[in-house]
């Protein structure tokens, strides 16, 4: 932990705003260094109570470092442009136009019978029973459609269990066109971008769209940005910055609209439509990343304060952002590392040997510089290769984990889960025991345990 007079001021041309002085200097030190160190490219924006505290715009817009970000770059922001549609929902509903039970079935999207049970309640909150969209076999939003329209059966029912997923996302902006007569980008143009007088932000943009980004990866190779699905929004800082603020001074929706979609209405202990909240509503948070963009926000609503970071080269956003955070309330913060994950990512993926080697081989060299002290970063391996399909890979990278932090439940929790599968019941069981062990609290665990056992009784 750092107080906050080690680092030290450095040289900007950006304004300074007297009242937050203190805070610009120490802010700007945290980002110079994260720069310097190859840990973060993209744009920050700080504000509170409507006055800028610090804004800046550090590296790139793509891997071949030709071209300076500026105050107009316009990034991907992932699953915080999901806001946009659960939002727009709930204006309908104040209007009258939709209600919460309504059901899927009242849309005429030729969906099965169980769309009688799913409500747009359920859709908002994760907790249709919907699996996640097929990417293996889809390719466009109509074949999202027609997998919808074949799907016989639901993964459990509505409202018992959660499961995030893109398929909800992709109803919702189907249900707002259903009752508005209009495309999802025609209705939110028209009743958030245009009144909030939002200057850069398109959806779908091409790759030669003026201002547009492009993400790319630690070998600075840029992302191919190829999608199956439409309406993914591109904003610039500002823009962004002028959506949250809007969104919590009730200008769009009514406070009540907006508890109800920052809580979990089914699971206390989820996400809601809107990310996730502290401290009785007090702090609202919520982060998005695709290909290798990752956008993050942290809000005090009570002090309207907004931290925003944008990025084209995924990295240590939200570990930045809360060490801002901490600036802004006067505490002590910590320097990020470089992520060791994305680091032997693409080894791992190529073969798992040589990027395991690659790992040790770097602890043994450069400990200070990569974030070895963190078991997500392992975690988050483990799981992107299980995503991978490459389940063998995952488990040696998920046992390596284990080993590092060998009281950490959590990470047996993923063992478990890549030894079931890989149908290796016995030593799914045995992971799945340490991790109830080390965490007596871990209800999936608790839950995997009495399935396995339910599997070998039979």
């Amino acid at each position: 932990m750092l107080s906050l007079c080690i680092l030290g001021c450095s040289d900007t041309k950006t304004q300074k705003t007297p009242p937050f002085e203190k805070y610009y200097t120490t802010i700007d030190s945290l980002m110079q260094y994260s720069f310097d160190k190859g840990i973060y490219n993209g744009n920050i924006l700080v504000t509170r109570n409507d006055s800028l505290v610090y804004q800046k715009f550090f590296g790139y817009t793509d891997g071949s470092g030709q071209t300076k970000l500026t105050k107009n770059s316009i990034f991907n922001i992932g699953s915080i442009g999901k806001e946009f549609n659960a939002v727009s929902i709930m204006m309908l509903v104040e209007k009258g136009d939709l209600q919460l039970d309504d059901k899927l079935s009242q849309f005429d999207l030729g969906l099965p019978d169980w769309s009688e049970k799913v409500t747009i309640k359920h859709l908002l909150n994760y907790v249709s029973g919907i699996p996640q969209i097929d990417y293996d076999h889809v390719e466009n939003e109509k074949d999202i459609l027609e997998d919808l329209q074949l799907l016989p059966n639901l993964m459990f029912e509505p409202g018992t269990n959660y499961n995030y997923n893109n398929n909800s996302i992709f109803l919702q902006k189907r249900i707002i066109e259903s009752v508005t007569k209009k495309t999802y980008q025609e209705f939110v143009t028209e009743n958030v971008i245009s009144p909030l007088q939002m200057k850069n932000v398109v959806f779908d943009p091409a790759l030669d769209y003026p201002n547009k980004v492009r993400c790319f990866d630690v070998h600075k190779i840029n992302c191919e940005e190829v999608s199956t699905s439409k309406d993914r929004l591109w904003v610039s800082i500002d823009d962004l910055n002028k959506w949250i603020t809007a969104l919590h001074n009730n200008k769009l929706i009514s406070k009540a609209s907006l508890k109800l979609l920052l809580q979990n209405q089914y699971f206390k202990n989820k996400e809601g439509s809107l990310g996730s909240f502290h401290d009785s509503f007090a702090l609202h948070l919520h982060g998005g990343q695709s290909w290798q963009f990752e956008a993050a926000f942290m809000s005090e609503l009570d002090t309207d304060l907004n931290i925003i970071l944008m990025s084209n080269n995924k990295n240590k956003s939200f570990e930045i952002i809360q060490s801002v955070h901490n600036i802004m309330n006067d505490k002590a913060f910590t320097l990020p590392k470089k992520s060791i994950y994305r680091q032997i990512r693409e080894t791992c993926l190529a073969n798992i040997d040589k990027g395991i080697k690659q790992y040790h081989a770097l602890k043994e060299s450069d400990y200070d510089i990569y974030s070895f002290d963190n078991p997500n970063e392992l975690n988050s391996l483990g799981k992107d290769l299980l995503s991978e399909k490459k389940i063998e890979e995952s488990i040696k990278i998920f046992l390596l984990a284990a080993s590092e932090f060998p009281e950490n439940a959590n990470l047996y929790n993923s063992l478990g889960e890549a030894y079931y599968t890989n149908e290796q019941y016995d030593l799914a069981l045995s992971n799945y025991e340490k991790s109830l062990e080390l965490n007596p609290k871990n209800t999936k665990a608790e839950e995997m345990i009495k399935k396995i056992n339910n599997l070998k009784e039979r």
